[in-house]
């Protein structure tokens, strides 16, 4: 099914178009312009170090060293050989597509654009074609998801932070999260759930020792040495998806049968806080005391406990 990004005010808000009949963006260049007032690097004349401004049809000609990177770019990880690949197409064709950028006294940030920027820089450019638009933080942020997800360059850990960042940097909940992003709540909720892995397990998915279906098998387990025991499983033996999820039913339905001579009065009890939280609930007894363990996954269900708890 085709995911609906939500892409109409964010980026495509920020590149100004052509207001004639025929109309062009940036991304599509025309042959008839040049957007960079030099040839590229490596086509046989070398970019002019200049301190000026070179302004054609909103695209400006910016020194590398003014640029910085934004400082809420959720992407962590760039793959060195494909950052290699763009910065040879790079002095082979110049930069094709500015970067989307914001004033930020004598420097910029980058709002779009940082891989090309990072390729830039390896490719020994001067300066590179950029747009210069206003954003605020919560801006910057949002904008720099966006182009991410779409692009499909964040992992699925880089994605759950950014999306963690974004609710409570700004206070959203996962519901405005997910209407920024142009995704549904639960798609949202589903990479959120990711960060409750345990360490080890988030950094394989981080490397590709796993991939995303595994993970989401993992957490049908709910205790932690369990999840890492199916975990060290799946790289031992280089379980599938399906094999995966298979071993989790296996597992889950051995605990049930342990869990078949619960004492009827504390599940009646667990079932009473659930029905109440509007969460799993979990009573531990020890002697005449004991603990009561609530499960929650965002910021918002914790929100929503809490307010359950003081009516």
């Amino acid at each position: 099914m085709a995911q609906n990004y939500g892409l109409g005010r964010g980026l495509a808000s920020l590149i100004p178009q052509n207001k004639s009949n025929n109309k062009q963006t940036i991304s599509q260049p025309r042959e008839d312009f040049n957007y960079f007032g030099a040839k590229p690097v490596g086509a046989g004349v070398e970019t002019r170090h200049t301190s000026s401004l070179q302004v054609q049809n909103g695209v400006q000609e910016i020194e590398v060293i003014r640029i910085v990177p934004n400082p809420h770019q959720p992407r962590l990880r760039f793959d060195a050989e494909k950052l290699q690949e763009l910065s040879d197409s790079i002095k082979e064709h110049g930069v094709i597509q500015p970067l989307v950028v914001t004033k930020n006294g004598n420097q910029y940030e980058i709002i779009a654009g940082e891989r090309r920027f990072q390729a830039s820089k390896l490719a020994g450019l001067k300066t590179v074609p950029v747009i210069v638009r206003d954003a605020t933080e919560q801006q910057k942020l949002e904008l720099a998801i966006i182009e991410n997800v779409q692009r499909h360059d964040l992992n699925a850990i880089e994605e759950a932070k950014s999306y963690l960042k974004l609710a409570d940097e700004f206070d959203l909940s996962q519901e405005e999260v997910a209407k920024k992003m142009g995704k549904s709540r639960s798609a949202v909720a589903n990479k959120l759930r990711l960060l409750h892995l345990p360490i080890e397990i988030q950094k394989a998915l981080i490397e590709g020792k796993i991939t995303e279906g595994h993970a989401k098998a993992i957490l049908a387990i709910e205790n932690p040495e369990k999840q890492r025991a199916l975990f060290e499983m799946i790289l031992k033996n280089s379980l599938t998806v399906r094999q995966t999820e298979d071993k989790t039913k296996e597992i889950s339905v051995k605990t049930h049968t342990r869990q078949v001579s619960i004492d009827p009065e504390t599940k009646r009890i667990e079932d009473i806080l659930a029905g109440a939280l509007g969460t799993k609930v979990k009573l531990a007894k020890a002697g005449e005391g004991g603990k009561i363990m609530i499960d929650y996954y965002s910021k918002e269900e914790l929100n929503n406990i809490l307010s359950k708890v003081h009516a």
